[in-house]
């Protein structure tokens, strides 16, 4: 439990990032071992005749009639050096390929279920994890009886085919006594893959098994509570409250800025009360009026007392003002099916200041 109700909610895309940076990710180890496993056994059922190849020039080289009557006559550290080394070179072209592509196909998995990314923050030291008490608490997790039960299944299913083709392998080797060693190494090996195969079938379940657990546990250790996803998108969005300061501080701005014009304005056209537009026309630079101030109640009381303070004539026709403010933004020049009625206006307006246009 924990402030702000049970964590039942899924994790947002925030939390998620979040986590990954922590180096929280999911990942199953059995599907890299299974994945790696399964190449590795592929690779090999390719290039078996190769590599069967390879592996008898080992044994034909070294371990020839010559070789042994050579290493009767003196063997010395020297020369048992000498031959190890060769041997290791030798085996080396020949299971090198193996295990690199082994390589390869284990940073593939892990780039399929991790993608790319690199932290550091796996590596920091946690106090916490030091302390005896909480480590003998997770030697007793639920994740560390999983991991029991999941290692217990590997190893009976696995022991128990190993052990079956073991025998069965028993009852073929005293066959093995005077058969071509080709042939012989042919039939151990084929016997190995078929146990190799078995086991890989078998990991498979278990993988597809793990990989399921550690999907339900990575989601469930990301689950957030409904108090932590309002708290998260505060954060993000900012707290209304602040906003709302912000948004009336910026729209004191505006108001501002906008009654800093009325003095310039040819006309303000009322409601009477509730509604006030300020025109401005200038007929060398525009096509037709513009709206240059406009406001309900509040706002447009205070365009009618700067009108009035800088002797700006205020006609009062609440049709017409009320059409300026709907279709009308600051700025705005007005729309054609409104040049009619404001220039009658205007007209008027002209007139009583002697201006001629």
């Amino acid at each position: 439990m924990s402030q702000g109700g049970e964590k039942t909610e899924k994790a947002t895309a925030k939390k998620r990032r979040d986590a990954r940076k922590k180096g929280q990710v999911l990942r199953s180890t059995e599907v890299n071992t299974t994945f790696c496993a399964i190449v590795m056994f592929g690779l090999l059922f390719m290039i078996w005749p190769w590599y069967v190849e390879q592996m008898m020039g080992v044994f034909i080289t070294f371990l020839n009639p010559s070789s042994i009557m050579q290493a009767a006559d003196g063997f010395s550290a020297n020369y048992a050096a000498e031959v190890l080394g060769r041997v290791m070179l030798s085996l080396f072209g020949t299971i090198f390929p193996v295990l690199a592509v082994a390589v390869l196909a284990g940073v593939l998995i892990n780039l399929v279920q991790v993608r790319f990314l690199f932290t550091t923050q796996p590596l920091k030291v946690k106090f916490d994890k030091l302390n005896p008490v909480n480590g003998f608490k997770q030697m007793f997790s639920p994740r560390k009886l999983v991991d029991l039960v999941k290692n217990l299944a590997k190893v009976i299913m696995v022991g128990y085919i190993a052990y079956t083709d073991y025998f069965d392998l028993l009852e073929k080797f005293t066959g093995y006594v005077g058969m071509d060693v080709h042939v012989s190494f042919i039939d151990i090996m084929q016997t190995a893959f078929l146990m190799a195969l078995k086991m890989c079938i078998v990991m498979v379940f278990i993988s597809i098994a793990d990989f399921l657990y550690q999907y339900w546990k990575y989601e469930k250790d990301l689950r957030m509570t409904k108090q932590e996803i309002k708290d998260e998108f505060k954060m993000m969005e900012g707290d209304p409250k602040i906003k709302g300061k912000i948004r009336q501080k910026q729209l004191q701005m505006s108001a501002m800025r906008m009654m800093s014009k009325v003095p310039e304005a040819d006309v303000v056209i009322t409601n009477p009360t509730h509604y006030a537009v300020a025109l401005k026309y200038e007929e060398a630079t525009s096509t037709a009026p513009m709206v240059i101030a406009k406001g309900q109640d509040y706002i447009a009381r205070k365009i009618r007392e700067v009108a009035i303070e800088n002797d700006i004539q205020i006609v009062e026709n609440p049709p017409l003002a009320q059409s300026l403010f709907a279709m009308c933004e600051v700025d705005d020049e007005i729309p054609e099916e409104l040049y009619q009625a404001v220039a009658d206006i205007l007209v008027f307006v002209y007139k009583q200041k002697g201006k001629v246009r």
